[in-house]
């Protein structure tokens, strides 16, 4: 969003201002964060001399092997928690750690490889069984050069929908049931003979037809990939890569999308290298129907020539949501909220809006940055996809106020703890405006690497000039300069905002033009004028969205709040308490969107 007339009209009214933290879902929770400073800790002090850590301080272990952190935690139920350690290790050598649940060795020597520097922190995952009660975690530096720095534990006791099926208790075929590694879920776990051929088959009752995401649960001990082909049905196998672990007792997680029948299902997981599998502990089988949620019908989203497509190779459009800032309507982003975003709204996307300056980043960029952190978590929670927005808008020039250093910390953050997940987009700059075409790219071709060194996969979004109009708000249709100097780098698209009322048919077939010509992504828009206020143009909003719809142009609508203009889908005061699903506390142009937003895909 743009205008100065809006962000003063909120600097007004929402001073004095209070943003709520939003309360955690049930079956489905946000992360448990365990600082380290607060564990028990044994030959380590807790020190805060390395910036970039979380709460009051970090734990530096002796330099020896034997220090270990000691965390607890309540988990409400049995079952398997994903426990996520944030470090850093400023050495040139991996810092191994003996991880253990409950006094039972879960990753021996579990790696915490170099982070580059002290400041740099990282984040490393594993999976472990919980009890329902009083749970510890403890992790002891296996090697004389001791643990790496520990910032926190988070620890995600989510229960993980759908069905979970044990590997021990499906029909196997060269292969036996073992227990002789620790951190298996049920009463064991499959060890694949080393041939190919090998499979282990699980039956998978599906209460209808559709797309569901298997995940196998795995460790792989040895120095090579174990590959496997997976078919269901007995229909077209998809091989299925298996990477080595760090040893026989990590257990790590590998997921394919897969369209099930109502009713039940045959999964074959077959060896197809000579080494056989690897060793296999449980399926575990997401939601199906209708396609299930938009993250498990498309998986990994990746740009294919100027379009945006699924895992498969399918050209796909997402319709959704974005946030306002994060400083001002953070209350409007809680558990029933998105709740109601996902199911009731049925949003593919939730764009996450960070302003920068504004009141925003700049002023707590700790808070900020856990706020986001908190959010991909929600959104990811729900099965929908999450849009990074670094939100610059005043000034214009992402070099400005040390934008670009600042974006450069922002970013590596949010990529090393998220990689690993499948529903991100990354837009790196919000409007810029008052800069040329080519000074917008030099700074894409300086944040871009810096994500890429931490999230090879996850497509990123960069804005164009003019308040990411491509040029129309100021010099021109700059088209054609783009495609002549396009940013250097793969798996990328351009963005493009609008203001159905206050911009007309130049900007329109300036849109309709570049969808031909460059992978276009409209990360905003609203039915009203760009103040974000004024009258709504439902007319000239649909004639966008037929257009849209029709080049497969992903678009997330401006806004998600309660704020008091009238592009905020939510009437004032909705915020924190709701009720968010249905139609009684919508504006005009919340009733409308939400109709938008609702038609079925085309996944």
């Amino acid at each position: 969003m743009r205008p100065s007339l809006r962000l003063v009209a909120i600097a007004a009214l929402c001073a004095g201002l209070s943003p709520t933290l939003p309360a955690q879902a049930g079956a489905i929770a946000a992360p448990t964060r365990l600082e380290a400073e607060n564990a028990t800790v044994s030959q380590g002090a807790v020190e805060s001399n390395h910036a970039g850590f979380s709460g009051t301080g970090f734990v530096n272990g002796d330099n020896v092997a034997g220090p270990y952190v000691e965390w607890t935690f309540d988990a409400p139920s049995a079952g398997t928690a994903t426990l996520s350690f944030r470090y850093a290790n400023g050495t040139s050598a991996n810092r191994p750690s003996d991880i253990s649940v409950n006094g039972t060795l879960v990753a021996d020597d579990r790696a915490f490889a170099p982070t580059g520097a002290w400041s740099t922190w990282a984040t490393a995952t594993l999976s472990a069984p919980v009890v329902a009660g009083a749970n510890t975690v403890r992790a002891t530096a296996a090697a004389t050069g001791g643990n790496p720095n520990w910032d926190y534990l988070d620890a995600d006791l989510s229960a993980a929908p759908g069905t979970d099926l044990q590997a021990e208790n499906a029909t196997i075929s060269q292969g036996a049931v073992e227990s002789n590694h620790a951190g298996y879920t049920g009463t064991g776990f499959v060890n694949y003979d080393n041939v190919a051929g090998s499979y282990v088959q699980f039956t998978v009752n599906a209460a209808s037809a559709g797309t569901a995401p298997l995940t196998f649960r795995y460790a792989n001990g040895t120095a090579g990939n174990r590959p496997v082909a997976v078919s269901v049905n007995n229909g077209t196998p998809v091989n299925l890569d298996f990477p080595v672990t760090s040893s026989w007792t990590d257990w790590r997680e590998v997921t394919v999308n897969a369209a099930l029948s109502a009713g039940a299902n045959s999964v074959r997981a077959t060896a197809t290298g000579p080494s056989g599998g690897p060793n296999l502990d449980r399926l575990s089988v997401g939601s199906s129907g209708g396609g299930g949620t938009p993250v498990a019908a498309n998986g990994q989203l990746r740009v294919c020539g100027v379009k945006l497509c699924n895992e498969n190779g399918k050209q796909i459009q997402l319709r959704g949501m974005s946030s306002h800032g994060l400083q001002w309507h953070y209350d409007c982003l809680n558990t029933a909220s998105l709740d109601a975003l996902a199911e009731d709204w049925k949003s593919d996307v939730l764009r996450i809006s960070m302003y920068i300056q504004e009141e925003g980043y700049d002023t707590n960029p700790r808070m900020f940055t856990d706020r986001v952190h908190n959010l991909i978590e929600q959104a990811t929670a729900r099965g929908m996809y999450a849009i990074v927005d670094w939100h610059m808008l005043n000034p214009g020039d992402p070099f400005a106020n040390g934008n670009l250093n600042k974006a450069k910390t922002f970013f590596t953050e949010i990529a090393q703890r998220h990689n690993g997940k499948k529903n991100l987009l990354y837009e790196i700059m919000n409007e810029p405006s008052g800069v040329n075409w080519s000074r917008i790219r030099d700074y894409a071709h300086q944040i871009i690497p810096v994500i890429r060194a931490n999230d090879p996969d996850t497509t990123i979004l960069v804005g164009t000039p003019d308040w990411s109009s491509l040029g129309v708000s100021g010099s021109g249709d700059q088209t054609d300069t783009i495609r002549a100097n396009p940013v250097n780098a793969a798996n990328i698209m351009y963005t493009f905002h609008f203001y159905a009322a206050s911009h007309g048919s130049s900007y329109y077939n300036t849109l309709s033009r570049a969808a031909d010509l460059l992978p276009m992504f409209v990360t905003e828009f609203g039915t009203q004028t760009f103040t974000g206020g004024g009258g709504n143009d439902f007319t000239q909003s649909q004639r966008y969205l037929d257009l849209m719809a029709q080049k497969k142009i992903s678009w997330v609508n401006w806004n998600f709040s309660d704020d008091p203009l009238s592009g905020a889908a939510f009437t004032e005061g909705t915020c924190p308490s709701g009720p968010f699903a249905g139609t009684s506390r919508l504006k005009p142009a919340g009733a409308w969107i939400r109709d938008r937003v609702r038609t079925p895909d085309d996944f």
